[in-house]
């Protein structure tokens, strides 16, 4: 998941703007964490920012979620309303990718997440995300597939509606305009 990528200084300072804000309007979401504290990471780690950057740029809308005491990292997902526009009409993986004989979508979303230096949520992680607000009431997601599950060729998936979680398979080939995938990256 290594990536050698790197904002400008010009960039970084947007980013950090965007994500400042997004802290502040937000901030149930990161109860008893301070931006300062965030942003000193942040800079500590810039090659973080090209993948939260990534996560901007296709839709995430990337925020502050949580924060691990054990690894002293700041936990950030996609927390935009609807699954990221730029991450949609994927399949789940590069193997699923292949065996489509046509109608091919352009990319996978395992091979997405990980160009962009992220990955998907787990079904923990997903269902976490839907205790801090709505999301995925129109869209679905990919999430982390259990190796059992892949291995007999499908693939799971979640959205939002009647206001509870909602944990799906399908083909792992399938692709639809509304399916895509959120991320998440440790700072």
């Amino acid at each position: 998941m290594a990536n050698h990528q790197k904002l400008s200084i010009e960039e970084c300072n947007s980013l950090l703007k965007i994500l400042k804000t997004r802290f502040e309007k937000n901030l149930k979401r990161h109860s008893g964490l301070e931006w300062a504290d965030v942003q000193a990471r942040l800079e500590a780690y810039p090659e973080k920012l090209w993948s939260l950057n990534e996560m901007e740029r296709t839709g995430g809308e990337p925020d502050v979620v949580g924060y691990d005491d054990k690894s002293k990292e700041f936990l950030f997902f996609d927390c935009s309303a609807e699954t990221p526009k730029g991450r949609r009409s994927l399949c789940y993986d590069r193997e699923a990718l292949e065996s489509r004989k046509e109608f091919k979508p352009e990319d996978s979303a395992l091979d997405m997440a990980a160009a962009m230096g992220i990955n998907i949520l787990t079904e923990e992680q997903y269902r976490q995300l839907l205790k801090l607000g709505k999301f995925d009431q129109k869209t679905s997601s990919w999430i982390e597939t259990p190796a059992e599950i892949r291995k007999l060729g499908g693939a799971i998936f979640a959205d939002f509606r009647y206001d509870h979680v909602f944990i799906y398979h399908n083909g792992a080939s399938s692709y639809y305009a509304v399916r895509g995938f959120r991320g998440s990256l440790r700072v």
